[in-house]
């Protein structure tokens, strides 16, 4: 569902959330959006600096640093890399461009191809399986859960990573824009060159942070799994599960209001407490699930411990 389309839940009037400020100068929503910009950039220098100076930082450093970098994959990817799919951070093209290349270069990944993977999340919304056991949503927690229940916690954080199918996404990818397809491509093989250039750096350094990566993407895996753990498929106004756990919602963007992101995708990033505090009422009586902790703590969540499947 966009945020043009109604919903029999939808009493409240959004449109003023929607005028979002306008800048003349670079970016196309929000000055804000500096924020995640730069972080996104850091975090590209970070990780090579890893590299770059693997040989002067002890082992032990190394593994705190390395363990920070693959916290900060999940931090990117649900947090500056998911906004900038929804509302992209520039007005030109060609910076929108650059950016993505660099969340590309950090996660080691296409920013093109999670997009589609990403709108197509959106529109299934973590579905169940229809009656030949597919599922709309490519990451849906239901896709390989037994007898209607969601997929067990550690198989879904494990195994997701392997899941992607590359070449589906290209070819979905290719039928929206072909210059897109042909960008994501590009993304690709720009990282496995730089994943060459990195051994050529530091060999040890970069085989060292090998196993973080997969951690890092692993711990996004467990972020979307407890966004979506106890929602409700059937109803739009609870696709997600939220919390408004504020050290969360400050490091992650605003990650934590993911109820009333699914239910309006298109709203920025600094609009989703306002967003909240105007649907408050109809998710109260539509049962929303909120969990206390942040999304990566969700199974402390004692509302999560009884119900866990």
């Amino acid at each position: 569902m966009n945020d043009t389309e109604t919903s029999p839940f939808q009493a409240t009037d959004l449109s003023e959330l929607k005028q979002i400020q306008k800048p003349n100068w670079i970016f196309a929503y929000s000055y804000w959006d500096i924020v995640p910009v730069a972080c996104g950039i850091l975090h590209l220098l970070f990780l090579v600096s890893l590299i770059v100076f693997f040989n002067k930082i002890s082992l032990l450093l190394f593994i705190v640093l390395a363990s920070i970098y693959a916290i900060s994959i999940s931090w990117n990817i649900n947090g500056i890399s998911h906004n900038f799919i929804h509302n992209p951070y520039f007005k030109s093209n060609f910076l929108n461009r650059i950016f993505s290349l660099i969340l590309s270069l950090t996660m080691v990944f296409s920013q093109t191809f999670y997009e589609i993977t990403h709108n197509r999340h959106h529109t299934g919304n973590s579905d169940r399986p229809d009656q030949h056991g597919h599922t709309y949503d490519w990451i849906s927690i239901y896709k390989h859960g037994k007898e209607g229940r969601p997929e067990g916690v550690w198989s879904y954080c494990l195994k997701g990573y392997f899941r992607d199918n590359i070449p589906e996404i290209y070819r979905e990818l290719k039928k929206k824009n072909i210059k897109s397809a042909k960008f994501g491509v590009f993304e690709i093989v720009a990282s496995i060159i730089f994943t060459i250039i990195g051994l050529f750096i530091n060999w040890k350094a970069t085989l060292c942070l090998v196993p973080f990566y997969y951690i890092g993407h692993s711990l996004s895996y467990l972020n979307g799994y407890y966004e979506h753990f106890n929602g409700n498929p059937d109803k739009p106004i609870a696709w997600g599960v939220s919390t408004y756990n504020k050290i969360y919602n400050w490091i992650w963007f605003n990650n934590g209001y993911h109820a009333e992101h699914h239910y309006r995708p298109k709203i920025h990033w600094t609009k989703m407490k306002e967003l909240h505090k105007k649907i408050e009422q109809e998710q109260i009586k539509e049962g929303v699930h909120v969990i206390d902790h942040s999304h990566p703590l969700g199974f402390l969540d004692e509302k999560n411990k009884t119900l866990k499947a």
